[in-house]
């Protein structure tokens, strides 16, 4: 999409028919691009000239018609863009505006995201794509390269490891790309499959792998349809490549029953090891399970020589709108907060996804040895809690969830959890036992099978070391946040 036509680029979960129908009367080249993960700027409307493109957030079909105009006039400032940016005429990545959540950090993996259309070939290649090391080289930069998300079998841990012990495994490797469940990964599949995809060749080609499975829930239909198509347009990915959708479950992230879900089993449970996947997988198989983002960093640095140095946080909760943002790993949760507007004012936030760390801090800085010091998790997501939350209630509803959510396959997390939320529901009638919460949240730490029995206690232990004075309240019968009923019984 360069040259000297001009090109208007609509970016968003699906652009508005009245939005489109008034664009496509323009003299330009009009593209349908992915979502930027910056809910609160779409639909975005990029407008490209040359080297110079004018964007207009939440643009309606009646500020689109005066962006129409504008361009007729050739004068892209004419419409009073919310940002004017100079670049290079033929920018492979979204140029970034100064614009909430856009103009925070780097989008080095995240670059095609609102800025190429997600599934084609062409958009890809131009940007640089379609990479064809050799073996040695990505081997290489998998020495450096660590796991992103509790989805990845080498999460947190570089992801050489599990790739060696693949390749002394008997059998036909397999390359398992898990999109499931994280904001960033379906991100990645719906705006930028391809970043996974090339990530997801190349490792495949440098350990002899066969098949490769992109793997996401099914309640995340534009991502899975998206990558279906971006799997269509590949062209010669030199190893067989399919998209399985799995149930929406929460767990059925977790890499082993990742692979059980793929194997189309009804009932979800976590499989023991040793073995891991990487030795004993699909269908028996030794198999490769990497988050979209841990592809799509391989990808990048593949593509640029060396790796981007980056994390993808996601930021929800009591926001205006979530985002999605690159930041350096030297930087902060609070950079990353900065990206949104809080609703109510800030209170605490939990770090690290469903079963994050609670904290009020946030100053901590977003490498992996960083959080796992500061008890938080390393997911990749900040949940915002503002003014209003309580605490109590917050922990207590991800005690019951995990309780009611787990698979039962193990005795720690089966029965841990399920004690973990009687004694959450036991503050609102004024038993209230830290030293017991502690140490039940360390048995399943250190006793459960998979990381859903090993965060799952996360939540209550984090809040009870930085809010006891909160949890004390609503054991003599005070909610300080007044948010709980009067009657501060435990919230069904």
């Amino acid at each position: 999409m360069t040259g000297e036509r001009p090109v208007i680029r609509i970016s968003g979960h699906g652009p508005d028919p009245d939005l489109r129908e008034v664009v496509d009367d323009a003299d330009a080249t009009v593209a349908a691009v992915g979502p930027t993960g910056v809910g609160a700027v779409e639909p975005l409307v990029a407008v490209s000239r040359g080297g110079e493109t004018a964007f207009h957030a939440r643009c309606s079909p009646d500020h689109a018609r005066a962006v129409v105009s504008a361009l007729e006039e050739g004068d892209l400032a004419a419409a009073d863009p919310d940002a004017v940016v100079d670049h290079d005429p033929g920018a492979a990545r979204l140029p970034q505006p100064p614009l909430a959540g856009l103009g925070t950090g780097e989008r080095a993996v995240l670059g095609a995201c609102g800025w190429l259309r997600p599934a084609s070939a062409d958009d890809h290649e131009a940007a640089g794509g379609f990479v064809d090391p050799d073996p040695e080289t990505v081997m290489r930069v998998g020495d450096d390269l660590r796991g992103r998300g509790w989805g990845d079998w080498a999460s947190d841990d570089p992801v050489s490891e599990t790739w060696d012990r693949a390749s002394r495994a008997d059998g036909e490797t397999a390359v398992v790309v898990n999109a499931h469940g994280n904001v960033a990964d379906t991100l990645l599949l719906a705006s930028a499959p391809f970043e996974a995809l090339d990530g997801a060749t190349a490792l495949a080609g440098a350990v002899g792998a066969d098949r490769v499975v992109v793997y996401a829930s099914s309640a995340d239909e534009r991502a899975v349809e998206t990558a279906r198509e971006a799997v269509a347009a590949y062209p010669n990915p030199g190893v067989g490549v399919e998209v399985v959708a799995g149930p929406p479950e929460y767990r059925a992230a977790e890499p082993t029953m990742a692979l059980e879900a793929i194997e189309g089993n009804h009932r979800l449970e976590a499989r023991l090891r040793p073995p891991g996947p990487d030795e004993v997988g699909l269908d028996g198989d030794p198999t490769l399970v990497h988050t979209a983002r841990t592809l799509a960093h391989l990808a990048v640095a593949l593509r640029q020589g060396d790796l981007p140095g980056t994390r993808t946080v996601t930021v929800t909760g009591d926001v205006d709108a979530p985002a999605t943002v690159e930041l350096p790993e030297t930087g902060t949760l609070r950079e990353a907060v900065d990206a949104v507007a809080v609703d109510g004012g800030f209170k605490a936030a939990c770090v690290g996804g469903r079963f994050g760390g609670v904290t009020g801090d946030l100053g901590a800085g977003l490498d992996p040895e960083t959080l796992a010091g500061a008890d938080l998790g390393t997911e990749g997501t900040i949940e915002v809690l503002g003014e209003g939350q309580c605490v109590v209630e917050f922990v207590g509803k991800r005690a019951r969830f995990a309780a009611e959510e787990n698979c039962g396959r193990c005795v720690p997390c089966r029965e841990g959890t399920t004690q973990l939320a009687d004694q959450l529901r036991a503050v609102y009638g004024g038993e209230y036992d830290p030293g017991g919460i502690e140490e039940l949240g360390r048995v399943m730490d250190t006793s459960s099978i998979c990381r859903f029995g090993v965060d799952a206690g996360r939540p209550a232990r984090t809040a009870v070391a930085e809010f006891d004075a909160e949890f004390a309240a609503h054991a003599d019968g005070r909610c300080p946040a007044g948010s709980c009923r009067d009657t501060l019984e435990a919230p069904t």
